[in-house]
Order: C-alpha cells, then sequence, then structure tokens
C-alpha cells in the first residue's frame, strides 16, 4: 500500500499539479516516505529539494535547519517564500488546515494568495504538498487541490517494527522472547489497523508489563485497538458473546451467515469469491435482529464495531464527511471485523431535505460508495425496522448480499426461545408447560417472551418459597400486550411487504411438526424434537 501511496504521489508531482493533500497523521511516516520518493533520481529529470513547514519553526530542509535567513513562521510569508524560489522542490507544510477555516483570521488573505500562487505552480517543478490528519479544503481551492490518503502500514512494515524491537531488547536479561512463525503471525494481525506509532507503543506495552513477548501478548495489542476505535468518537468496541446458539430460529439466516464465513478465507479467492460484503436485516421490533449483529462476530470470531451515524453530522462546513471518511478508515483498518450499523433508517433520516444543506446527502454518498468498492474484509450488518425510509440505492445489489426479514417466532420459534431464556436463569425447561405457554403467545417477538420470563421469576420471588411454576408464565404472558397487538396495523404492512421483497430469516411456519400435549412425555419429546 505504501508502494501505492509513493507512485501515485509521483504521478501527481510529475504532472505538475500545484498543491496535494496527504491526509495522514503519521507525520513521521509520511515524510519518509517523500524523502525516499525524491533519492529515485531516476524519476526526476531536474532534481527537487524538500522543505518542511511549521508554524513554530517555519521552513527547513530535511535536517532540520533553516532554509532561509527570513522568518517564515508566519503562513503568509511561508507562501511569498514558495512565490519566491524558482527551482524545482516539494514544499510540505504541516497543518496548515486551521489558517484556511471560514473564522481564521487571515483566512481570506492565504486563500487568496494560494489562488494567485497555483497558475504559477501548474506545470513547474514545484508542488505545495499540505500533510494534515483531516481533511478540511476551502470550497474556492477544491478545484486546484488534490487528495491522497496515506495508507496505513502493510504487514511486512509491522514485522519490520516488531523486528526492530526485538532486537532492541534481546540483550535484556530481563526479558523473555517467544516468538514462534504463529506467534509473529499472529500478532503481526493484531496490530492491523494501528498507526506505525501505535503498534510500536502497543508491542512495547506488552513487552514492558509481561517482561517478555509472546503469542498470548495479542490480547494486550487488542486493547490498545480497542483504545483507537474508541478515540475516533463515531465507532464503538461491541464485545460479542452471544453465538447462534443463544439466538431461537432464523435458522435459514444462521446458515446463511455460515457459508459466508468461508468467504474469508484464502481458499475462498482461489475459487473465485469475493470477500462478503454485507446483510440488511429488517424486521418486527424485538425479534433479535441487533443480537444477530453480535452473535454474527461472535460466531466467526472477529471484532464488532458499532457505528452510530448520528454522531457523524457535527456542527462545521465539512467536518461530518471526514467524520465518515475516519470512521469508514478505522473500520478498514481493523479488517477483518463486522461493521454493525443499528437502526439505519433513523441515520439517514434528514436525505433529500434541504435544513442542513445537502450534508446528509453528501455523507449518504459516501457510505454508498464505501460499500461498492471497498476491498477490505468490512462485513457490513445493517439492522432497520422501518424499511420504506430506506432509499432504494442502498438496497440494491453490489452494496449488500442480501436483505432478510426477521419475523414475529412461530410457535417452534417460541418454545426454542423460551428455553433458551429459562435455561440462562436456570430453570430447567422440561419441568414447565411450554406447549400451553407458546398457545398463550401468539404474536409475541423474542424480546417479549425474554421480559414473559423476567416477570413470571418476579411473580414467583414475591411469593416466599414459591418456585416459578407454568400458573407464573401464563400469568405473565396474559398480562403483556405484545407490539403486534398494540401496532397492528404497521406489522401486518411490514410483514406484507417482506412477502415479495426479503428472504425470510426462520423456516416456513408449515414445516413445522404439531406441537406435543401436555404431558411430561410430550415435554421431553419436543425437547429431543427442538
Amino acid at each position: 500500500m505504501a508502494k501505492a501511496f509513493v507512485k501515485d504521489l509521483a504521478t501527481y508531482i510529475r504532472a505538475g499539479y500545484p498543491i496535494v493533500t496527504i491526509v495522514s497523521s503519521e507525520e513521521d511516516r509520511a515524510l519518509e516516505l517523500v524523502d525516499e520518493l525524491l533519492r529515485q533520481k531516476e524519476m526526476w529529470k531536474r532534481p527537487r529539494k524538500l522543505f518542511v513547514w511549521s508554524v513554530s519553526r517555519g521552513f527547513v530542509d530535511p535536517q532540520g535547519r533553516p532554509a532561509t535567513k527570513e522568518d517564515t513562521r508566519r503562513p503568509e510569508r511561508a507562501l511569498a517564500f514558495v512565490a519566491g524560489y524558482q527551482e524545482g522542490a516539494l514544499f510540505l507544510f504541516k497543518d496548515f488546515h486551521p489558517y484556511l477555516k471560514d473564522n481564521a483570521p487571515d483566512a481570506a488573505l492565504l486563500i487568496r494568495l494560494l489562488r494567485d500562487l497555483v497558475p504559477e505552480l501548474k506545470g513547474s517543478p514545484r508542488t505545495l504538498l499540505w500533510l494534515s490528519p483531516l481533511l478540511a479544503i476551502p470550497t474556492e481551492l477544491q478545484k486546484d487541490v488534490t487528495v491522497v490518503d496515506l495508507p496505513l502500514p502493510t504487514e511486512d512494515e509491522y514485522r519490520e517494527v516488531l523486528k526492530r524491537l526485538v532486537e532492541q531488547v534481546r540483550d535484556n536479561p530481563t526479558v523473555t522472547l517467544s516468538l514462534t512463525e504463529d506467534a509473529t503471525d499472529a500478532i503481526v494481525k493484531a496490530c492491523q489497523g494501528l498507526t506505525r506509532s501505535e503498534a510500536e507503543n502497543a508491542l512495547a506495552k506488552a513487552i514492558v508489563s509481561q517482561q517478555g513477548l509472546t503469542g498470548a501478548d495479542v490480547k494486550s495489542i487488542l486493547e490498545e485497538k480497542e483504545q483507537i476505535i474508541r478515540k475516533s468518537g463515531i465507532l464503538e468496541y461491541t464485545a460479542a458473546v452471544e453465538d447462534f446458539g443463544g439466538i431461537g430460529g432464523l435458522g435459514n439466516l444462521k446458515t446463511w451467515l455460515r457459508q459466508r464465513n468461508e468467504g474469508f478465507s484464502q481458499k475462498a479467492r482461489d475459487f473465485g469469491l469475493p470477500n462478503p460484503r454485507g446483510v440488511m436485516l429488517v424486521g418486527v421490533p424485538g425479534c433479535g435482529k441487533s443480537l444477530c449483529a453480535k452473535a454474527v462476530a461472535a460466531e466467526w470470531q472477529k471484532p464488532l464495531l458499532k457505528f452510530d451515524l448520528g454522531r457523524v453530522f457535527a456542527g462545521l462546513v465539512g467536518e461530518s464527511e471526514e467524520r465518515m471518511r475516519k470512521a469508514l478508515a478505522v473500520a478498514e483498518g481493523v479488517a477483518p471485523c463486522v461493521l454493525w450499523i443499528d437502526e439505519l433508517e433513523k441515520g439517514l433520516s434528514g436525505i433529500g431535505g434541504s435544513g442542513d444543506s445537502g450534508v446528509s446527502t453528501r455523507v449518504f454518498g459516501t457510505l454508498l460508495t464505501w460499500m461498492e468498492e471497498k476491498t477490505q474484509p468490512v462485513f457490513v450488518v445493517a439492522t432497520a425496522n422501518d424499511i420504506s425510509q430506506l432509499p432504494p440505492e442502498l438496497l440494491r445489489k453490489g452494496r449488500l448480499d442480501e436483505i432478510f426479514f426477521v419475523d414475529l417466532p412461530t410457535a417452534r420459534n417460541r418454545a426454542e426461545i423460551l428455553m433458551i431464556h429459562l435455561g440462562r436463569r436456570k430453570r430447567v425447561p422440561t419441568d414447565y408447560d411450554l406447549a400451553g405457554v407458546v398457545r398463550a403467545t401468539e404474536g409475541f417477538s423474542g424480546a417479549e417472551l425474554e421480559e414473559l420470563v423476567i416477570n413470571a421469576l418476579y411473580e414467583a420471588y414475591a411469593d416466599p418459597g414459591q418456585e416459578l411454576r407454568t400458573e407464573h408464565l401464563l400469568k405473565s404472558a396474559g398480562e403483556i400486550i405484545p407490539l403486534a397487538r398494540s401496532r397492528a396495523r404497521e406489522v401486518a404492512a411490514l410483514r406484507q411487504w417482506a412477502q415479495t421483497n426479503c428472504r425470510q430469516a426462520a423456516e416456513a411456519a408449515a414445516d413445522e411438526p404439531p406441537v406435543p400435549s401436555d404431558t411430561v412425555a410430550g415435554r421431553r419429546a419436543r425437547m429431543v424434537d427442538l
């Protein structure tokens, strides 16, 4: 990836582009790559010097020596130096973007100076490089600025970081190193998504805290990765502890997801399969859509990142789009992973409106483009309760692999869900008349069945000396008004729409065996059948 970055940057410079913005927080790494580029003498017809500017030091050469006797710390003086320098050169500005913001005191003057400078730079052996951790380009300069993202380090770069640290501590008698080839691979993969500096810090932390480095220190590196995700302010690292075994029903969806998990392997690549892209889960609230998103990550043993679209939108012009870019970059950095976007229709509710000057539409466009063009193994799990609020372009094939409808559980699924929740609370499901409870819970969602069990436990707990009985479960069932009854019209319309627009997440109810009779033998027979 770094080679592709250097190649693209060289192309823009040789083609005479006036201003190139490098988006990265890794200043040292970016400078090394630019310096490496200039050392490739065969690439340049005329030699070019490198000058680095910062507000604290002005222009200096790569060795840190002042480039001129004049004070060039002020931005307008720095641009005057560029205008007066007529030989081949790259002028790399660190964090120049704050001076071009609308509220900056001299923003208008600097923008004008740059617009006057652009014609002189075009086609000349002089190029401005802006190095910044975020993308912020004034509207007046957008046609003249080219953007290049510095990708995160490759596996080879992480291996080099690890090798360098190992060499530094190898002679330390208090440090134990046990790095087999498998352990090295595990550590390198755990570092993916970190900047070079963050990887160095994470590895150094592991060495100091454990007085050594082994394959078991992957957990310490993953903890550092969690910190990176939290610092993004948009993505949330979510613990995924519930696999498919903790979800009742949804057999079709489980089978489909297990097949897609195999698609991440190199064997699948060799077979001609692309990386799985994602799935949309639509359905009645409380039927397990969010639980499925968590279960996918647990079943696949991959990090689960929850993406809150509401956090993307910020007050400053252009900041929302940058937040979206940053969040997607972080997700790709920790790939392979599962990116969970919950209640997607709420996050995209402003699309098409005029109140936000088109920010929602631009942010949505960024998301759509990424979903279609992403090459990293980031599997998107999007959930929605109201499909009518989602733009149709989001639902077409190529951005998501499939759309599943998570319906109200059938009788067989309700029995399975009740068994799961009773078992979690240390109750033996065969001790109860589940057939009777299932008949009393027609139209209940999975969340409502869980609440039924909890309410019944409270009833039993309030009666000293009493254990949970079937009567408590039946009483609780009679007191709950399910959503399918209170919002019958909306639920019926959603189910009708799903008949012709989605795949069903659960098996067809017609394939279910009859509910066994209300006897202990019948209950045990049902347990075996389930």
